[in-house]
């Protein structure tokens, strides 16, 4: 039985909602091509712009949650609302990103990559224009519902589509530029927080998706997505135009033919079956590193980092919360060249150490400005100290908690159940960002320095899960990654 022969039944079943497209599939079969296409002959150039348009939505993830924190003070003031209120506004966003995650990976898995990312897009734009024109808490919590649900689908989509069109070498790198993207739009959100108030920064929120959804028509779909489907001939084609029209590619391609034949055809398979090694260890190490990402407490914040401040006695917090969002993005920056460098394991333990120590800290400074006098000289001091150890709780998570736990999930969920475990997963980590984010308010209300101690102490179990359970994938092959499972 041929390759297009076994995956004919996936072909009738699951369609591309956005046709791969004619441009480069002309030019892969011509031995001279034109002037302006050119610049993607060369090796990879094809996917570093294939990543920049699909980072487009991980910028609208970040904004959706950098938006709550220049916000808090005038929403509460427009609106009437009270602090609890609040909270639950920008703890709906997550709400709706479960709703979305538990979609993400069947939407992906059957009208392809891009497909999913077009859909998300529409949710988006559409909350983003409610909050703007709200007059009452109901438009409000609507439009975050909507932007979640969106955020959920690019959450899960974006990692996913660029391992799967990266070459090994490149693959953690560019893979991390969805969390540089998410940090970005969290920057984003804390700048022009400052300058704009809070329905025209809702306005604002629209122009990535806007952007992205016609973008999305110059990219090539994922090559391992068409090939599982059944295309082989636009398989092919995709691969053939992200390798450059001058590679041999007729080694991956054979790779990934072998990996898809040896997979199962079917979407679900026996409970009793994931008992398997292959199974229950890369969803177990998957859902596992997403859930210790969101119980650190870095939503909770960098969703009210304002208010967090101000507790600690900084005089311009909006200002010094811009401050760390700019941190954010260069840390991340130097994560993307350490990806495939470092490897993930040791960023991940690296990370999750300095957010132990970071956290600390932040713990400490608050107990002890708890029982001393405002009038204090250490009063000040601490207020400092306290600021040091959330920027260094940031720059640490950026190292290698941000961008990791997604990396890894992109590459080690076996291929023929990723659709419904990326899902989980995701599910897993929206869930646990909402729970953090909806206390995140209450526990800093009820103690600051205890709300510090818990995250604390999830970042030291973290640290004990990456050592016994995480292996090394850097430099490997989604196929070899695979193989090494089983």
């Amino acid at each position: 039985m041929s390759f297009r022969d076994e995956n004919e039944e996936g072909r009738d079943l699951k369609k591309p909602f956005l046709h791969t497209g004619s441009w480069y599939r002309m030019g892969s079969r011509q031995s001279s091509l034109m002037a302006s296409t050119k610049a993607i002959r060369d090796n990879s150039v094809s996917v570093f712009a294939c990543v920049l348009i699909v980072a487009l939505g991980p910028i609208q993830f970040g904004f959706t949650g950098g938006y709550t924190s220049p916000t808090q003070s005038a929403i509460i003031k427009d609106l009437g609302l009270s602090v609890s209120e609040f909270s639950l506004f920008g703890s709906l966003s997550n709400v709706g990103a479960m709703v979305g995650a538990i979609a993400s990976g069947q939407i992906a898995e059957y009208i392809g990559r891009k497909g999913s990312l077009m859909i998300a897009s529409i949710p988006n734009i559409i909350g983003w224009l409610m909050i703007s024109f709200a007059n009452d808490s109901s438009f409000l919590y609507m439009g975050r519902l909507l932007e979640g649900f969106g955020v959920g689908i690019i959450s899960y989509t974006v990692p996913v589509y660029i391992a799967e069109i990266s070459p090994q070498n490149l693959r953690g790198g560019l893979v991390s530029v969805n969390q540089l993207s998410v940090t970005i739009g969290i920057m984003l959100a804390y700048l022009l927080g400052l300058f704009v108030e809070w329905r025209i920064l809702a306005v604002l929120g629209i122009v990535p998706c806007t952007i992205l959804i016609p973008g999305l028509f110059f990219i090539p779909e994922s090559p391992r997505w068409l090939a599982k489907m059944g295309m082989t001939e636009e398989f092919e084609a995709s691969l053939q135009v992200l390798r450059g029209f001058d590679t041999d590619i007729s080694t991956e391609v054979n790779e990934i033919k072998r990996a898809i034949a040896s997979t199962s055809r079917r979407t679900t398979i026996r409970f009793a079956e994931l008992r398997q090694k292959r199974y229950w260890l890369p969803l177990m190490i998957g859902n596992g590193l997403l859930i210790l990402q969101q119980l650190s407490g870095i939503n909770g914040v960098l969703f009210y980092t304002s208010t967090i401040f101000k507790s600690a006695g900084v005089s311009s917090s909006d200002f010094a919360t811009f401050g760390v969002g700019a941190i954010q993005v260069l840390a991340t920056l130097v994560t993307l060249w350490l990806a495939d460098k470092s490897g993930r394991r040791v960023l991940l333990i690296v990370s999750s150490s300095g957010m132990v120590l970071s956290l600390l800290v932040v713990a400490v400074s608050f107990y002890i400005k708890d029982v001393i006098s405002n009038d204090s000289s250490l009063y000040g001091t601490l207020s400092i100290v306290a600021l040091a150890g959330v920027v260094a709780m940031v720059v640490s998570f950026s190292f290698g908690m941000g961008a990791m736990p997604w990396i890894m999930m992109s590459e080690i969920l076996p291929i023929n159940i990723k659709g419904l475990a990326g899902s989980v997963a995701t599910l897993a980590n929206w869930f646990f960002s909402w729970l953090v984010t909806l206390t995140a308010n209450m526990l800093l209300d009820w103690s600051s320095g205890g709300t510090f101690t818990i995250y604390m102490v999830v970042c030291a179990l973290t640290v004990a899960f990456v050592t016994i359970w995480v292996p090394e994938t850097k430099g490997k092959t989604l196929e070899e990654i695979q193989w090494f499972f089983r």
